[in-house]
Order: C-alpha cells, then structure tokens, then sequence
C-alpha cells in the first residue's frame, strides 16, 4: 500500500480483502526494517499497532459492518509530535520536555473517531520554530529526492512520511510556513487553513495567536477530505472561529484572477526562476489571468514576524521551561527566543499598528483579484548550506509564506513540476480568510492540468 490515496485504501479494503490488523502487521514489518528512520520520533510499538487495527474491526462490526460509519476505516495517518496522541509522549522535539498525552488533539480525535488508524508521532524544528527540518535532537529529515538537501520544516516529519507513501496523509502545524515549505520541497499538497478552522487545543504553541494545524497529503482531493474531517467549531478553544455561511460552497471562476509577485526574489536560484516561468505559463495556458502586485507590504508585514515583537508570543510559550531547562534547547532556538528581550510592551501595540495599516493595504492588494500566486519558497538550501549560515537562509525560505498568518490568510501549497536538478518546485495558491474551499477547488483543476506524480513514491 506504498504511495496509495485515500481511495486506493478504501477499495484494498472494500475489494482487495485487505483488513486492518494486516495492514498495520504489514507496516510494523517496515517500521522494523528501518529503526532509525529520522523521520519519526516515536511509532506505537508492533502489538499496539495490531491491538488498534483489532479494535478497529470490532467497532465496525458493532456497527454492522457498514464502512460508511467510518470514513477513513483502517487508513494509517502521523501526527506532527507538538501535537497531542492520548497514550504517547509529546516532545516538540526537545526530550526534557516530554509530557504524557491524557487527552489527544481535537483534530487528531476526529480522525480517530472516522476511523483512521494512529502509527506515529513526526520529528520536527524544535518547538516549531524553523523551515529548514534540521533542528532537531532526532536527527536531520532530509529531502525526500535528494539527501543532500534539507527536507523543509517545521513539519519535517510529516511531509517526510507522507511523501514516501508510508501513510498517505499527515499532520503538521503552520504559524511562519510550516505546513507549506515541506510540501513544496517534498512534492506534497500542503493546506494552511483559515485560523482557528481546525482547533488548535492539544497543540504545543508556538506564536498562539497565529497557529494553525495543517495537513500534508499526496494529492489535493485527500488533504481537502482531511481538512473537512479536521474541521469545525471547537468551544474550549478560545481561537476557534465559526465559518461564514457560504464558505464550503466559495469557488472562483472559470478563469480566475491570480495576482503574482511583480519582482520575485529567488536569491540567485535560477533554477526556481525557470521552474516558476514553466508553471505562469500553464496556468495562463489554462485561462488563468495573471496579476503582477507590488509585495512590498506583504514581506513588511513578514518582517514582523521575526525582526518584531511577535518573537515575543514565541518567548511566551516557552518561558516556564526555559527558566529551569534553558540547556535543554537547542542553540539556534534559544538564540532566536531569547530576541523578545529587546521588545517592549510598547513596541507591541506599535507594531500591531502597523501591522493593522498593512493590513488595509494588503487587503486591498488582494481583494483586486481572486487569490494570491507565490513560489511555495524562492530557494532551497542543502543541509551543510543551513548548518553553516542556519538564520539568514532560514528567513529567505519564508519570504512567501510569512505573512500569511500575520494577516488571516488563508494557503494550498501545491506540487508544480520539478526544478532542472530533479528537485520539487511548488507553488502555493493564498486568500483571504475562509477562501479554503475556493483555493481546494481551483488546485483540483491544478492538478488535472500538472497530473503530478504523488511525492516520491
């Protein structure tokens, strides 16, 4: 079932006489051929994987014997590990701060409740901070097409897995990019929700107010199903919003207007550069109409996000633990939280005030057309590049993804064919808040058009 979608699970199920407990025997086989997979932080033991699969199949006997009670029936899926699983250790990849789950994330619960099968806990940049996938005691997650390169994160992990075909789809988190630059080096859908869409409780926060949980998967009809299935109004989440009537039912037109950067930054990539043109010439193959826009308010707005105050929510988050376990966390981390120092409570409102200008100008930047067209990241580094100069280059792989949350967007990171070295190039679709079912809709249409290959299976 290597690289299978949703469907092709269903149908081993429904015509292939697979059953769940086979699956899951078959999978801890492979779990332990490769032990020391970096990918994972922690996977449920062979016995507790097949006592799950067992459960699994008596539930659907009680409810005699009908799939349709369980949507995602038997169909294995990992969760980035700064979410809860109840039963197992979260860590935000920093082992000092392991807890024991009592309670799993709503979002993991109510796949659990469709019947999806739980086989991993997913390495991470610890406590989510990065996009690069190598800041983690658990090793480096590397590309999934080339080892040399870095495989993107904060959700490292989980793109990794998914991209592999080990599960067909995954959770991670998004607050800077998370859920978006994986996706794009990895060849992966990538949905970045609405805020406060998919509840955030269980989550290790990293800037609470902008967190989202995200969802990797190998093609766009499977993430859309996971993010409907994720969902929904959660009460005891104070983030947690109601979408608008309307909002599942938003779709663009026949042929759509997608403003684009006017002068994009590639750092000297020429290779991205190329990979874009081949994409902006598709789509206008397709009847996109494409927008050139002035972005400079945008990567202001980015700028926030790191160079301001907000570093600050980071800090926030941390702060209890860091007092008594500062050595615990890593180098790169420590430094990057400990910059709140410089910020006051003043220097907060400021920059929420002009965040809040931005916020009219990119409004009105956006609202000129259907949606946002952005390369998923200008570049993309190898790991000794990262190790070597681990901010900097950190920052320009979130020249398109950092505003975002900043100003209650929404995003799909979608696969756009491969760069001239055999890499991944991604694009990403952005709008305003509770376009999600419109961006899903038009990166359908995407991918009938790119008919991409699913990851790296």
């Amino acid at each position: 079932m290597l690289g299978s979608t949703l469907e092709e699970w269903r149908h081993a199920y429904r015509q292939g006489g697979l059953r769940p407990v086979e699956a899951m025997r078959q999978l801890a086989e492979s779990f332990a051929a490769a032990p020391d997979d970096p990918a994972w932080i922690a996977r449920p033991s062979a016995e507790q994987l097949l006592a799950q699969a067992a459960r699994l199949e008596a539930r659907l006997e009680a409810l005699g014997g009908d799939p349709a009670q369980l949507p995602l029936y038997g169909i294995p899926f990992a969760v980035k590990d700064n979410l809860d699983v109840a039963g197992f250790d979260t860590t935000a990849a920093c082992p000092a701060f392991a807890y024991r789950a009592e309670q799993s994330a709503p979002a993991v619960q109510k796949l659990l409740d469709a019947g999806a099968l739980f086989v991993g806990k997913t390495n991470l940049d610890q406590f989510a901070t990065g996009l690069v996938g190598s800041r983690s005691p658990y090793g480096v997650v590397p590309n999934c097409f080339d080892p040399r390169y870095i495989g993107g994160g904060s959700s490292s992990g989980s793109a990794s897995v998914v991209a592999r075909g080990l599960v067909p789809f995954a959770l991670g988190t998004d607050t800077a990019g998370s859920g978006r630059v994986p996706a794009g080096f990895n060849n992966l859908v990538g949905i970045k929700p609405t805020r406060g869409a998919l509840s955030t409780r269980g989550m290790v926060p990293a800037c609470r107010t902008l967190d989202c949980v995200s969802v990797f998967a190998l093609t766009v009809d499977d993430a859309a199903e996971i993010f409907r299935c994720c969902s929904g109004f959660d009460a005891d989440d104070p983030y947690a919003r109601t979408a608008p009537p309307g909002a599942k039912a938003a779709r663009f037109g026949a042929n759509p207007r997608l403003g684009v950067p006017a002068s994009p930054q590639w750092f000297g990539d020429m290779q991205a550069q190329r990979a874009w043109q081949r994409a902006l010439a598709e789509l206008s193959a397709m009847g996109v109409e494409l927008v050139e826009l002035d972005f400079a308010p945008l990567h202001e707005v980015a700028a926030l996000l790191y160079d301001g105050p907000w570093i600050a929510e980071r800090h926030v988050a941390l702060a209890s633990f860091l007092a008594g376990h500062a050595d615990a966390v890593l180098p790169v981390i420590r430094n990057i939280v400990s910059k709140s120092a410089e910020f006051s409570a003043a220097d907060a409102f400021r920059a929420e005030y002009r965040r809040a200008s931005l916020q009219r100008l990119a409004a009105r930047l956006i609202g000129g057309v259907d949606a946002l067209l952005v390369p998923t990241t200008p570049t993309v580094y190898t790991i000794a590049e990262v190790a070597a100069e681990p901010v900097l280059l950190n920052t320009h792989l979130g020249t398109y993804t950092n505003f975002v949350n900043l100003l209650d967007w929404c995003a799909l990171a979608l696969p756009a064919g491969f760069r001239d070295d055999g890499l991944p190039f991604g694009i990403t679709l952005i709008g305003s808040a509770w376009k999600d079912a419109a961006l899903a809709d038009f990166g359908l249409r995407w991918q009938a058009r790119a008919r991409w290959t699913l990851g790296a299976t």
